[in-house]
């Protein structure tokens, strides 16, 4: 496999001295579960983004030529390195390479940011929900890390769901720590914790709170979980990131809030990342 000659059989990693186009290096790697894996790399110095945002990323495929895919950058904008959250697809193009890396190997990242997941495309607001399933948490991962996310709004509600438990254990962990964050508790005082609110669900292993997100949304028992107001026009702002399937039907449940599709050009109360990968990466 052209994956193993050109990236694992290399005789050392040269951070400096990147083999590849747009080459960056393997920081660290860990392993969710048999499907979900996460790993951060080297930032381009020349890399500047918005948190939410997404770049392509990739490796060399048989054929020499480079398969890439859009990946959402998980971590915030002032990050020193890159973190992505993935899916692992046994015959997926990209994936089935993906998930065999190693810190010190080397991947294709093309330094230029793009996304419709980002706080410029929302209306000024009271509170913010991210709705996402699998691996669409990935750019809320890098929103919520970011102080911008908290000037801008009140609360911040993270939907997560999730086939089983242990698949939600990314976000879980992500949520608890930035809870106890240091910076943002000085930043925003004891209360910070209240500020971020948590509502993670599965649809086939039995949790304290299952089912999916717009059945969840519809039937009101999000918000009474959570002691909150069913959504409004003039409070809630909302991102969507999941499969298509997933971003179609959401978005027909935000507008029946009377929520409207916004994009960068033209802030409205909710935004649709259409740039997705599913599983077939």
């Amino acid at each position: 496999m052209t994956l193993d000659i050109a990236v694992n059989q290399a005789a050392a990693p040269n951070r400096e001295k990147p083999t590849m186009p747009d080459a960056q290096t393997v920081t660290s790697v860990k392993h969710w579960t048999d499907r979900l894996f996460s790993f951060r790399v080297t930032r381009p110095a020349s890399l500047r983004f918005r948190s939410g945002e997404f770049v392509m990323i990739g490796l060399p495929g048989d054929n020499g030529k480079p398969i890439l895919r859009a990946y959402s950058i998980a971590s915030p904008n002032w990050d020193d390195e890159l973190e992505f959250y993935s899916i692992k697809v046994p015959d997926g193009p990209l994936t089935s390479k993906l998930q065999h890396i190693k810190e010190g190997d080397q991947i294709i990242l093309r330094p230029k940011p793009v996304g419709t997941l980002v706080l410029d495309a929302l209306l000024p607001g009271k509170r913010l929900w991210f709705l996402a399933t699998g691996t669409g948490l990935a750019p809320f991962a890098s929103l919520m890390r970011d102080p911008e996310s908290y000037e801008r709004f009140d609360q911040i509600v993270m939907m997560h769901t999730c086939r089983t438990a242990d698949e939600l254990n990314y976000g879980r962990e992500l949520v608890e720590n930035l809870r106890q964050d240091p910076l943002l508790t000085e930043l925003y005082g004891e209360s910070f914790s209240d500020r971020l609110l948590y509502y993670p669900t599965t649809t086939r292993e039995t949790t304290e709170h299952m089912g999916r997100i717009t059945d969840n949304m519809t039937s009101g028992k999000v918000f009474e979980d959570l002691g909150l107001p069913k959504l409004n026009p003039e409070d809630d702002r909302a991102m969507i990131c999941g499969s298509l399937a997933f971003n179609v039907d959401v978005k027909e449940v935000l507008e029946g809030f009377g929520l409207r599709e916004g994009a960068n050009s033209e802030p409205k109360e909710f935004v649709v990342e259409k740039a997705f990968v599913g599983d077939g990466i």
